[in-house]
């Protein structure tokens, strides 16, 4: 047996070719191997395998993969997914839990796919608008969080004037070629409410009137209902084929479990790096008083630890707006350059393992990007939680 990480090694050593796709093709066809999606990966990935110098009688040779990943595929999936705007790999967590295995991931992000790859041993494909139909293998269920920025109360609300609000048209040419059986679509409460319910209708109507699936009326769903200690509000959309029967499905309303920050808070005393400096503390109260006095409710908040934190977010007042108070620290040596001294009142940022927690992401989930990704890639990412729960009324509806 190969070790994954072994193969992995070696193609790093490898020059960049073409558009990037090589690893893509490579570790889709290690996912798939054995399977008939292999032959959508197959021709390209024995090209890339003998630039490592490996021949063609060797390359046949390899049986198996000895999978030393944190979430290796599943030897006898019960279904086959697709997982669009992949980012890190939310949707994927909550649906191989479920039992499904994954036949194509795809998103742009260079970094969100070196987490991906970490992770679950495949290297994502990368701008969607360049994927061909008849290059994405068949399969039962398609998962796309579509990018929301277009969609959100804090972007420009552009929506289908928005090149990121048409990449919902690119998952309509995929859907269309490859009819899957269910699809599970997730975005920003935004989406119901841009341009005055027109934007959702247009979805909608697409997924109904033009690529004939059943589609119920969309669903908010807050993440603290299924076990997680955040306010998170996403909407979601699903669908189901004409050709499986299925005209009647219920969402998920909650799961009986509730967490606040205390039982997601890191066990062990957290580095200084985290820490605010005095001088960023004063100056974050200094701005809070300035939009106070002007009757706004903008500012830095701390979240107590017997309360759930708001949603996390990428940029603005993101992680300002889930500060805790954590007074374990002993050594106030900064690690970073910062201005005036590290805080004796024990205000910190909350950490990226504790974003992943917030987010449902299982402790083993690895994090090998620095800190400002991380944060980023969370904030991007699916309430893995909530996903798995709305997953599994999918799946258990289409009686897999």
């Amino acid at each position: 047996m190969i070790p994954y990480t072994e193969l992995r090694r070696k193609w790093r050593t490898l020059p960049a070719k073409g558009d990037g796709d090589r690893e893509a093709y490579l570790t889709h066809y290690l996912q798939s191997k054995g399977t008939e999606h292999s032959r959508y990966f197959i021709k390209q990935a024995f090209e890339h395998l003998g630039e490592m110098g490996l021949e063609p009688k060797d390359i046949r040779k390899i049986r198996q993969v000895a999978w030393d990943i944190p979430f290796p595929p599943p030897a006898r999936p019960m279904f086959s997914f697709i997982d669009l705007f992949c980012g890190i790999g939310g949707f994927r967590t909550a649906f191989q839990t479920l039992g499904g295995r994954c036949m194509f991931s795809s998103d742009i992000d260079y970094y969100a796919k070196q987490t991906y790859e970490f992770n679950f041993g495949e290297v994502p494909f990368g701008d969607i608008s360049k994927v061909k139909e008849d290059e994405v293998p068949q399969h039962d269920i398609l998962l796309a969080g579509f990018p929301c920025q277009a969609f959100s109360i804090a972007g420009r609300r552009a929506g289908f004037q928005d090149t990121r609000g048409i990449l919902f048209f690119e998952v309509a040419r995929i859907i269309k070629k490859k009819k899957p059986k269910a699809i599970v679509l997730e975005n920003v409460k935004g989406l119901l409410s841009h341009n005055k319910g027109e934007t959702v209708k247009t979805i909608i109507d697409t997924l109904r009137n033009k690529l004939g699936y059943y589609v119920p009326e969309p669903k908010v769903l807050n993440a603290k209902d299924f076990g997680l200690a955040q306010n998170r509000e996403r909407v979601f959309i699903v669908g189901f084929h004409k050709s499986t029967g299925v005209k009647d499905f219920e969402y998920p309303t909650s799961w009986s479990e509730k967490k606040v920050f205390k039982d997601i808070r890191e066990e062990q005393e957290v580095s200084s790096k985290y820490y605010l400096s005095t001088s960023y503390l004063e100056s974050l109260r200094q701005h809070r008083e300035r939009h106070a006095n002007k009757g706004n409710g903008f500012g830095f908040q701390i979240i107590p630890n017997d309360s759930i934190a708001n949603a996390v977010l990428v940029g603005g007042m993101g992680r300002e707006r889930n500060l805790v108070v954590d007074k374990r620290l002993k050594d106030f040596e900064p690690k970073t350059n910062i201005k005036g001294k590290v805080n004796r009142e024990g205000i910190r940022k909350m950490t990226p393992r504790e974003w992943a927690r917030l987010q449902g992401f299982p402790d083993k989930f690895q994090i090998p990007v620095s800190d400002a990704q991380a944060y980023k890639q969370f904030g991007n990412s699916v309430a893995v939680n909530a996903v798995k729960a709305v997953g599994k009324a999918v799946v258990d509806r289409l009686e897999f």
